[in-house]
């Protein structure tokens, strides 16, 4: 059964190897006898996930699809910032893909992964609770020192995202608090502990009628791309390969546009 869990990091070496390829069932074999491909075996025991907090409800749904066409196979998922899962990927976590949320975190892998692929895009846009108290209406909003704003720390993906789209519409942010990743930030929104805060557009609208979202035009110029790849050291290849191939497939493609995000 699909489940979210936290890794425990192990530190130990990873070993070289595969690459992001192949189908949703073990790749196939080939008969010795006449060299022809045969049916591919279904893929059983665990998957490990590493993946962005941004892309929990849609990757949970893809697993779930993995696990449906294998029922031998039980994908299980750890949702964090992307610097905190790229340094666990690093140390030698027991996982078999990691998902980042931008390419620069996915590069401080780039030792134990395989060739990453860039599978979608993702967009800020600035949201208020329910009712907006606060009248936020904008990103200028979010600077004005008498309004309490949540941002992501700088360090993840959506954080520097949150400094770019700043500096584009020549503004100095005037956070009260910044949190550890999207998921923690929209929180704060959802709960009303803020008035205003800067979420990627897929959060928000898994948020639903919690928040209130603005768009704004600066958003475009801190986009962010995200990457997949198969862990080196993974000890399910074959299913991290599917994985990684539903990902980046139509079907795949399909869960993540209709969740707000922009499609590879």
């Amino acid at each position: 059964m699909l489940a979210a869990s936290v890794l425990t990091v192990s530190l130990a070496a990873c070993t070289t190897g595969g690459t992001a390829a192949g189908t949703a069932t073990a790749p196939p074999t080939t008969d010795d006898a006449a060299g022809a491909p045969t049916t591919a075996a279904p893929l059983t025991g665990e998957l490990v996930v590493l993946a962005a907090a941004s892309l929990q409800n849609t990757f949970e749904e893809l697993g779930e699809r993995l696990e449906e066409q294998n029922p031998g196979l039980s994908v299980t998922f750890s949702f964090a910032a992307s610097s905190t899962l790229a340094q666990q990927a690093a140390a030698g976590a027991p996982a078999d893909v990691l998902a980042t949320a931008s390419t620069s975190t996915m590069q401080d892998a780039a030792e134990v992964t395989g060739e990453a692929s860039v599978f979608a895009h993702n967009s800020l846009v600035v949201v208020a609770p329910a009712g907006n108290p606060g009248d936020v209406t904008g990103l200028a909003d979010l600077a004005d020192p008498t309004r309490t704003v949540a941002l992501c720390a700088l360090e993840v993906p959506c954080g520097a995202a949150a400094q770019k789209a700043f500096d584009a519409a020549g503004l100095t942010p005037a956070p009260d608090t910044y949190e550890a990743d999207v998921t923690a930030t929209l929180t704060k929104v959802v709960l009303g502990e803020v008035d205003g805060a800067l979420v990627y557009l897929t959060d928000a609208r898994s948020a639903g009628d919690a928040v209130e979202t603005f768009p704004f035009p600066e958003s475009a110029q801190a986009r962010n791309d995200y990457p997949i790849a198969t862990l080196t050291a993974a000890r399910n290849p074959a299913a991290a390969r599917a994985f990684v191939d539903l990902v980046l497939s139509a079907e795949g493609q399909a869960v993540l546009v209709d969740a707000g995000f922009d499609g590879a």
